[in-house]
């Protein structure tokens, strides 16, 4: 769903950047309280994963794919002023080396695919979990339903930035219509995605997915039939370093960006299709950075598409997670050097 250039006119746009810059600044405040010296890392590397599986659109309709937004999966996994930071790190990288998404609809990006994925999917879980029993099925369950939600959620307030600030002269009651259609299904991958992602970490490390802290119960498994203390006692928490979930997550991301990314759908994105059978991309511009080296996912000067688009995606992960983990590690030194009250 990344907006391109040339949909929305520059005073919306630039509306949506003031939005977008306000989220990043009370996010950036929001993360000190998030973060600590074991899920800093963890920041950059819920950053690189979620560059990562954006690079593997799945059909979803014909002639049409979808992909992941990740403000649910960031939210839950490392709290929702970090997540809002993560996807914005991501569309970052996306817009300045790979021209995808706009540079000057950045903050129409970072609104919809950040801030709006993550309140949303966040409020939605913290609702669920609280409501259902303390289990490992329960937080799986509620990540699912957030996840679902939040995907055609961006899409309508995609609806409303345009019916306030489009380029073209579109009926917003259909825009909407066809938004919200195609990316429920669309939620419903992104729904799959991150419940087997939260359910993989929850099973290894339990303690180090944010959405399942503060609850007034011990997170369980259930073993053999019997419900026990996800976390082992003989094992405390806060003395496991995470360096193997690092290490088997920054694996993943590369597998998948570097390999699997190439089986991805070609098909357009839920608001492609949308934009080209409705007319809303007549007046799109091109991107700021179509000329950089590794526009649209590819190396220049690399023939072989496999390769191109692998090195791309292995480059993309590594400069995500380079800027991810730098910027959250500033951010917990900050917490560090001036504690709040």
């Amino acid at each position: 769903m990344h907006v391109p250039d040339g949909f929305i006119n520059a005073p919306v746009s630039a509306a949506a950047g003031v939005v977008a810059a306000g989220a990043v600044a009370i996010g950036l405040r929001g993360a000190r309280r998030e973060l600590d010296e074991r899920t800093a890392p963890l920041a950059g590397l819920v950053a690189a994963f979620v560059f990562a599986v954006q690079m593997l659109n799945f059909p979803v309709a014909a002639g049409t794919s979808g992909h992941l937004l990740g403000g649910a999966l960031a939210a839950i996994l490392v709290g929702p002023w970090t997540g809002v930071l993560c996807i914005a790190v991501v569309l970052l990288m996306q817009g300045i080396l790979f021209a995808d998404g706009g540079l000057t609809a950045l903050g129409v990006n970072i609104t919809v695919m950040g801030v709006v994925t993550v309140v949303i999917a966040y409020a939605l879980f913290r609702g669920l979990v609280l409501l259902l029993p303390r289990t490992r099925a329960s937080v799986t369950a509620a990540s699912f339903v957030a996840a679902l939600v939040s995907v055609p959620a961006a899409a309508a307030a995609f609806t409303l930035i345009y019916a306030i600030g489009g380029t073209t002269d579109v009926p917003v009651g259909k825009v909407l219509t066809a938004m919200v259609g195609v990316h429920v299904l669309i939620g419903i991958g992104e729904a799959v995605i991150t419940m087997l992602t939260v359910g993989a970490v929850i099973a290894v490390r339990p303690d180090l997915v944010y959405g399942a802290r503060g609850l007034t119960a011990p997170l369980k498994l259930r073993v053999d039939g019997q419900l026990v203390d996800a976390a082992p006692a003989a094992a405390p928490a806060a003395a496991r370093s995470p360096k193997k979930l690092w290490a088997g997550g920054v694996v993943t991301a590369l597998v998948l960006a570097g390999f699997v990314s190439f089986y991805a759908s070609a098909s357009p994105d839920g608001l492609e299709k949308v934009a080209a059978d409705k007319g809303i991309d007549a007046k799109a511009e091109d991107h700021a950075s179509a000329g950089s080296p590794l526009a649209d996912y590819g190396v220049k000067g690399v023939e072989a598409p496999r390769l191109s688009g692998g090195l791309a995606g292995v480059i993309g992960v590594g400069a995500t997670l380079a800027a991810g983990t730098g910027a959250f590690w500033v951010v917990r030194r900050r917490k560090t050097a001036a504690p709040e009250a």
